[in-house]
């Protein structure tokens, strides 16, 4: 019998051991399953937002210069150099030009090439690589703009050996085609500007290495030209067959440049649409590291762009993972073994939990308090910047409202004279006068009530050339007083942001006041106020005083610093506040001829095409 008993114990502990075993083997496996789905999951989410980042800076980069060539191709000097490309004398000029111009807009080379593909004028004349003389027919850039359209192209330069993406625009027999008659023009020539892409490279390399993300940007034939992995560059994420090896060296691409396999696994297909694409991809450090690459289209540079996230983070996070559920398996298990042990672990578990819960209310409510308080006194600090500009244009106010009032005064004597002599046509005419004075000054007041009066935080749909308006009201005073010349650009736009106007008028009577304060020994003196929108609103406020220094353009910003002796130092800190809290943005600089320049980007509630 007691043989019988240990047997059946055995089997009983053996029994309950196959399926703890078992168990746990099914919970890893779904943990696995679960943590792994969920890591693909927020990577790719993370590489959507990094590809739209990278996308939206690469096309920001090349942008700045595609309007280039057609500038250029405006300018007589050009025309001229084709109509008269073997006089030395009309074309030594012309290459010290595209010198200083390439100097300027900061491109790799600007040449000009005539009719039959020929270079006879470029910013490099005087380099050893001159491009002048050089035949580039063969490149598409040229026979683009060969047909009258803009020439976009990437290539590595034959003579240069260098990356660089192509600009190009047709040059016209009279320099200027007008819309009706382009089709007719004779096309003289082509002037192509070279971008150096190494720059845009190194910079975005640089954006990919503060993510911990890697990129390749390929060509039509999945080339890989750019990326922040140099082992990568120039090599093709599909195999290269005689017929692509051909097609690379006849196009003269590459130059003279070895285009060789990437080492990749599983073999890279374009046509796939799986959810989660992972390869397995060599780094700079021969190491091989599983990638997750997610891919966007730039239709207008003929790119494609990857974002190869590694792998390896939410691999190393498993273990660790599995460990935790494998303990919190077990210990459940043991709880269900010992069931007096389980039921002490759960009453000091559940007055535990209780406890937490007490305490996270009371952190709640401290917070909701700390909250509320630091709302009231942000309300508070604007309310007091607000009154503090209110303040500094008293003078300027007080000169507003006492010339209606003298007037009225004037004219209320001249009518007790006019009344005794009995002219009542003169009475009438006086009366109106006054009358409109008064409206002129509830007109005043009633603004400036209005912006004194404390924000209720009500956010509505409303026009950007009203809040200006409203604006300028409160700081045509100090304008008039101090002789500044108001120029505006586009101020009676019909856009439409959605936002407090009250705080938005307070950002822009700021920004006034303070270009103003910044012109008291400017001469001549201009307000200027532009309004221009494309997918944001933006409103610039220029000024001619004396700019910003250098060394204080990056604490303009920062709460109590101030270059004035006068103010706290607060009123541009709020005004970054309240536009950031309207999902905006203010930025500054100095303009190139004198003086400060405040842009404020805002989203567009409405446009006036709508």
């Amino acid at each position: 019998m007691y043989l019988m008993s240990i047997n059946i114990k055995a089997k009983k502990y053996l029994s309950v051991t196959l399926l703890i075993t078992l168990g746990l083997f099914v919970v890893l496996r779904i943990a696995y399953w679960f943590h792994l789905e969920n890591g693909y999951h927020d990577t790719k989410q993370q590489s959507r937002a990094q590809i739209k980042e990278l996308v939206s800076f690469l096309s920001g980069s090349l942008s700045r210069y595609q309007s280039i060539p057609h500038v250029l191709s405006t300018n007589p000097l050009l025309a001229n150099a084709l109509l008269r490309q073997d006089d030395p004398e009309t074309i030594k000029p012309l290459n010290q030009y595209l010198q200083e111009i390439q100097s300027i807009t900061e491109s790799l080379d600007i040449y000009l090439i005539n009719a039959d593909g020929k270079a006879i004028a470029a910013s490099n004349w005087h380099q050893s690589y001159s491009f002048i003389g050089q035949n580039f027919a063969f490149r598409p850039y040229f026979k683009q703009a060969i047909k009258g359209e803009l020439g976009r192209y990437f290539a590595v330069g034959t003579s240069s050996n260098k990356r660089g993406y192509y600009f190009s625009y047709p040059i016209y027999a009279n320099s200027y085609p007008i819309e009706a008659s382009q089709a007719d023009a004779k096309v003289l020539g082509v002037i192509v500007v070279k971008v150096d892409v190494s720059e845009i490279e190194q910079q975005s390399t640089g954006m990919a290495r503060a993510s911990n993300y890697e990129f390749a940007i390929t060509d039509p034939d999945n080339i890989i030209f750019l990326s922040s992995s140099t082992s990568w560059r120039l090599r093709s994420l599909t195999p290269i067959t005689e017929e692509k090896r051909i097609s690379i060296q006849e196009s003269r691409r590459y130059a003279n440049r070895v285009v060789s396999p990437l080492a990749i696994k599983p073999p890279y297909d374009e046509t796939l649409n799986e959810k989660f694409q992972i390869y397995q991809i060599s780094t700079d450090t021969a190491a091989t590291i599983d990638y997750m690459d997610s891919k966007a289209a730039m239709a207008d540079a003929g790119w494609k762009v990857h974002i190869l996230a590694p792998m390896t983070p939410t691999y190393n996070a498993l273990p660790p993972l599995l460990m935790l559920y494998g303990a919190i398996y077990l210990l459940f298990a043991v709880a269900l073994l010992y069931a007096v042990e389980r039921r002490k672990n759960t009453l000091k578990l559940r007055q535990a939990h209780e406890q937490l819960e007490q305490r996270v209310q009371e952190r709640t409510q401290a917070l909701e308090t700390s909250n509320r308080q630091l709302k009231e006194t942000q309300d508070e600090l604007i309310q007091a910047a607000k009154l503090t500009v209110i303040g500094s244009l008293s003078a300027s106010i007080n000169h507003e409202i006492n010339q209606p009032l003298a007037a009225i005064r004037s004219y209320a004597q001249n009518t007790q004279t006019l009344l005794s002599r009995g002219k009542w046509d003169d009475v009438s005419s006086n009366i109106m006068t006054i009358i409109e004075l008064t409206d002129r000054l509830a007109a005043i007041v009633s603004q400036f009530k209005s912006f004194t009066r404390k924000s209720r935080g009500n956010d509505k749909a409303i026009s950007i050339a009203t809040c200006i308006t409203d604006a300028l009201t409160i700081i045509q005073p100090e304008v008039d007083k101090q002789g500044v010349e108001l120029v505006l650009h586009n101020a009676d736009t019909k856009a439409q942001i959605w936002c407090d106007s009250i705080r938005l008028q307070q950002v822009l009577i700021n920004l006034m006041s303070n270009a103003i304060v910044a012109m008291h020994q400017s001469s001549p003196k201009k307000l200027i106020i532009g309004v221009t929108q494309n997918e944001r609103l933006h409103i610039t406020i220029e000024d001619t005083g004396t700019g910003i220094e250098e060394s204080q353009m990056k604490k303009i910003f920062d709460p109590y610093f101030t270059s004035s002796r006068q103010g706290l130092g607060l009123g541009l800190s709020i005004s970054r506040r309240i536009v950031e809290a309207m999902q905006g943005q203010i930025t500054v600089a100095n303009r190139s001829e004198g003086g400060a320049i405040f842009n404020i980007s805002l989203p567009i509630h409405a446009s006036e095409n709508n």
